[in-house]
């Protein structure tokens, strides 16, 4: 008995690795939903492949996409059309950022690879009055409550991952070949210093391990 977990871990892996799925991608529509039909200047803080931005940019006049690896840009502009009205750079989150403002921005399993509270300064220094700004990010199972959340989003993680591979083993998308971190703050601790950057900032925990943020600029 005292080997069944990792057993079960180690095969919970190589499915996943069998039938991965992207959760960031899965996300997106439901960005898109929070967002006004039409807007100006978009920025996506993160852009990875550009798979957000290139979404952002059906809604918008520009898509700036900003990463910091050279390698995951380079690809974000090979699979965007040279017409589209996106462009990469290759940068740093809080120092980097083209100038604005941006009526949207967006960042994606991405702010917890920077300093919390300083990214959310230097976005909020970004919005256009009026503007939108929306975070999909990682918090720390610390509580009974995050790890009873964790466990229960296991079998809708195995469901999804057929579902989107229709039974079949498949390749890792391009999206999800960016190197990752584990997220060191806690969801208790993000609300904290997210409502002291951002005051009204509505937090909300998320099923695959992940939490959103979304602020309106006055």
């Amino acid at each position: 008995m005292t080997t069944l977990a990792p057993r079960v871990l180690r095969a919970l892996q190589q499915f996943h690795a069998d039938h991965p799925w992207d959760h960031n991608a899965h996300c997106h529509r439901w960005i898109l939903r929070r967002l006004p039909r039409r807007f100006d200047h978009a920025l996506d803080v993160g852009s990875g492949t550009g798979d957000l931005a290139r979404l952002l940019a059906t809604r918008t006049k520009t898509v700036q996409g900003i990463d910091a690896n050279p390698a995951i840009v380079a690809q974000a502009r090979k699979l965007t059309a040279p017409a589209a009205p996106v462009a990469f750079t290759v940068g740093d989150a809080l120092s980097d950022i083209p100038p604005g403002p941006y009526d949207v921005i967006t960042c994606v399993a991405t702010i917890h690879h920077l300093p919390f509270s300083d990214a959310l300064t230097r976005f909020r220094q970004c919005l256009a009055p009026g503007g939108t700004l929306i975070v999909v990010g990682l918090a720390r199972a610390q509580s009974l409550s995050d790890h009873l959340l964790g466990a229960a989003a296991i079998p809708s993680n195995v469901a999804m991952a057929l579902m989107k591979n229709k039974g079949r083993k498949a390749p890792r998308p391009a999206s999800m070949t960016a190197p990752t971190q584990p997220a060191t703050m806690s969801f208790p601790d993000i609300v904290r210093d997210a409502r002291q950057v951002l005051p009204g900032a509505r937090l909300r925990r998320r099923l695959f391990w992940c939490y959103t943020l979304v602020w309106h600029q006055r």
